[in-house]
């Protein structure tokens, strides 16, 4: 079968088509006829040899972890009715044709929501939903989310706004702000502006306001920026490094001003909640409550520029592989 493989540890350009065996399914197991392969800002920085501590692969290797698709084949034991049913999963090399998924670990795509949509909300989607559920998010919160353009960005924006916060997005450019805007958020703040943290005090509701929320998807030295924009009391989710790092916050001064802070341990769930998230999110996309905003898809073959994408940071909202 077809996929990309990274043959060594380095720029996009290692991440090449090959050809390699047909997955099998074991018992319980089913294979995945893959439609679109999701891609995340994290799975580039593996792949450039970032994080070894924590992610332990070795070249040569099929990157990415989930899909959407038909499945097509089943392995013992495996349940008959998935069979031909169109499906999203968590998987280990979702960067290929075919892949292999436990039965359990299956959520079944509604027939109205087409399996491109359905792929972008595998990994965002799930993620995205149990923050809100996590952080507790209400109509009383003001809520800050950091990288609101990127493709767990824009959830966010989109189920703090259905809770009726007040939502403030920040990300970078006119045609970003612009987008934040129209998917609910009540203000856009720029962060090229050297004094985006008063303008996110006034756009959260006066220049002495914070958030009762902060979610930060980017981590570094603009998420240690945001930390103090957060209310006493209130709670702060350091879930994301496309920085190079998750945001450097002092646990000290977190309990000190009574801030409860998540961060990406508490996003790693069972596949009990993983499914309850995935179908959550699948169900609401479906009914028009949620759109993914997908920046560009790429073919399998084209993987690499794929990567090179996401690295840039050029695009808004997701980067989808079709397959």
């Amino acid at each position: 079968m077809r996929a990309a493989q990274v043959k060594a540890f380095g720029g996009p350009e290692v991440l090449v088509p090959v050809e390699i065996a047909d997955p099998v399914p074991g018992p319980g197991e089913v294979v995945i006829d893959v439609a679109y392969a999701d891609t995340i800002f994290v799975e580039t920085q593996v792949r450039s040899g970032w994080g070894r501590d924590f992610f332990r692969v070795t070249p040569p290797y099929v990157p990415g972890g989930g899909v959407s698709g038909v499945v097509s084949a089943l392995g013992a034991d495996a349940p008959a009715e998935w069979l031909g049913r169109r499906v999203t999963a968590f998987v280990t090399g979702s960067y290929a044709e075919r892949a292999v998924a436990p039965a359990s670990a299956l959520t079944a795509v509604p027939d109205s929501l087409d399996l491109l949509p359905a792929a972008a909300l595998v990994h965002d989607g799930v993620t995205a939903t149990a923050l809100l559920e996590l952080t507790a998010v209400s109509a009383t919160d003001r809520v800050l989310v950091l990288g609101a353009s990127g493709g767990m960005g824009t959830l966010l924006i989109q189920l703090a706004h259905a809770r009726e916060a007040r939502v403030v997005g920040v990300a970078r450019g006119a045609a970003k702000l612009a987008l934040v805007r129209e998917l609910g958020a009540d203000a856009a703040v720029d962060v090229t502006n050297p004094d985006w943290p008063r303008a996110a005090r006034h756009a959260l509701g006066g220049s002495t306001e914070a958030a009762d929320v902060v979610l930060d998807g980017v981590g570094g030295e603009l998420g240690a920026t945001a930390f103090p924009l957060t209310a006493d009391g209130g709670r702060f989710s350091a879930h994301g490094a496309p920085t190079g790092g998750f945001s450097p916050v002092d646990p000290a001064e977190a309990t000190r001003r009574g801030i409860k802070l998540f961060g990406i341990e508490d996003v790693q769930f069972g596949s009990a909640d993983l499914r309850r998230f995935m179908s959550d999110a699948l169900s609401a996309a479906a009914a028009g409550r949620l759109r993914p905003v997908i920046g560009e898809v790429f073919p399998l073959e084209r993987a690499g520029d794929a990567h090179a994408a996401v690295e840039e940071r050029g695009l808004v909202g997701k980067v989808v592989l079709k397959v």
